[in-house]
């Protein structure tokens, strides 16, 4: 067999690429399937539902009009917006929907991380007055939430969850070819990665809404969670502790989708940075504290973190192959000895996977046409993650407007 000198670099790489593209693929498969659960229908745990808002007026009374009608008592939950540095109506709007208004007002903290760690400071104190909660629920302003998400949630914490995910949906999947796509790639990861890890045991991550978490866990670790992605930041903080998250398939959220490839560009370079950040300060601690607890658990949360990475490999391996392809042969590929049955089945099940999950939320015909954008969307992230990776260090936060108005009722008869 000729070897070549570029192979020092290339063999390593190549199978660096392939056991995760292996990792994740064996993974998805757990995806495909729900244990059965026999529910505890006996609702005991109290609420306090968070909304962090920045000039949200548009869809922040049908928000709160619809957690008022969530199938949970009402003596159980308790409805609060954080107006954070609004210079619109969004606090008129909410209390005169039926919320619990607190305006938040800080020019040098702005992020819905920093609203919710100075709104858990306001719950703590009213510990003092008899107010105690059992749990905070977190949601954006522009979603709308399934009347059985509390239910969900408090079966998922009477049966000792501290850190929940419940199912990401999406509130508008048919408005355009964007909106489309972001929830099918939504749709994907909710069943291959958030669910296949819990039927194995490893730990979901936080989604930034449709979130639960338990107070005591928020008082004894705290939350610090600020940076551009503060979902992820609590997620590998927590789990760097050996508290896992646990996904809550039935507790279903509904968030807008960007209906622009603009404003899914911003939103996912946002990710992008703030993910290289998380993994920058984070791996080497749980690496570290996964050897310590011998938690596979961390040692997976590590490998999500380096998804950027392997998505950076994955575009130079795709250069080089192109570059061999034009002037000849000067490294040798791995997958050339490889079984070609092996192969076969990864690409088709790259394909197979998302069609499977589109029969399994039961997808109207128009997202099987969106289907066919999918993979402009895949690979729209390969420039997206090189900008995140060189503006790592950059925490300025960029709100997302929310225009998409409609109430929970209007939005079941479009689903329908």
């Amino acid at each position: 067999m000729l070897i070549y000198p570029f192979d020092i670099v290339m063999v390593p790489l190549q199978i660096i690429l392939f056991l995760f593209t292996m990792y994740f693929f064996i993974i998805g498969f757990f995806g495909m399937w729900r244990f059965h659960e026999d529910k505890i229908l006996t609702p005991s745990k109290k609420f306090a539902v968070l909304v962090a808002a920045h000039n949200e007026h548009r869809v922040i009374g049908q928000l709160v009009e619809n957690l008022q009608e969530l199938n949970y008592p009402k003596n159980l939950y308790d409805i609060y917006v954080i107006a954070d540095n609004c210079s619109d109506n969004t606090a008129k709007v909410a209390a005169e929907a039926g919320a619990i208004v607190c305006e938040r007002i800080d020019e040098t903290k702005k992020s819905k991380g920093y609203a919710l760690e100075w709104m858990f400071e306001r719950l703590f104190d009213m510990e003092k007055s008899g107010t105690v909660y059992d749990a905070v629920a977190i949601f954006d302003a522009d979603n709308l939430v399934h009347p059985q998400f509390l239910m969900e949630m408090n079966n998922r914490l009477l049966k000792g969850d501290r850190i929940i995910q419940g199912f990401l949906d999406a509130k508008n999947p048919y408005d355009t070819w964007v909106s489309g796509t972001f929830a099918i790639a939504f749709w994907v990861i909710d069943h291959v990665s958030h669910l296949a890890k819990t039927n194995i045991g490893l730990s979901a991550v936080l989604g930034g809404t449709g979130m639960c978490i338990t107070i005591d866990v928020l008082k004894k670790y705290g939350w610090r969670a600020t940076c551009l992605t503060e979902d992820m930041e609590f997620t590998m903080k927590s789990l760097a502790e050996g508290i896992k998250t646990t996904w809550a398939h039935d507790a279903i959220v509904y968030d807008e989708k960007p209906l622009t490839f603009k404003q899914s560009w911003t939103q996912r370079r946002r990710w992008a940075q703030g993910q290289f950040d998380v993994a920058h300060r984070f791996i080497p601690k749980m690496l570290k504290e996964g050897w310590r607890r011998k938690d596979i658990r961390i040692w997976d949360g590590c490998i999500y973190l380096l998804q950027p990475h392997f998505l950076m490999l994955s575009a130079f391996f795709i250069t080089i192959s192109y570059i061999q392809l034009a002037v000849g042969q000067f490294y040798t590929s791995i997958y050339s000895f490889m079984p070609s049955q092996l192969m076969t089945a990864i690409m088709i099940g790259q394909y197979a996977l998302p069609m499977i999950i589109l029969i399994k939320v039961r997808a109207k015909l128009k997202a099987w046409f969106y289907l066919l954008l999918y993979p402009l969307f895949i690979y729209s992230w390969l420039p997206i993650i090189f900008i995140g990776f060189m503006k790592r260090n950059d925490h300025e936060w960029a709100h997302t407007e929310h225009t998409r108005s409609m109430s929970y009722k209007d939005f079941v008869k479009r689903k329908t």
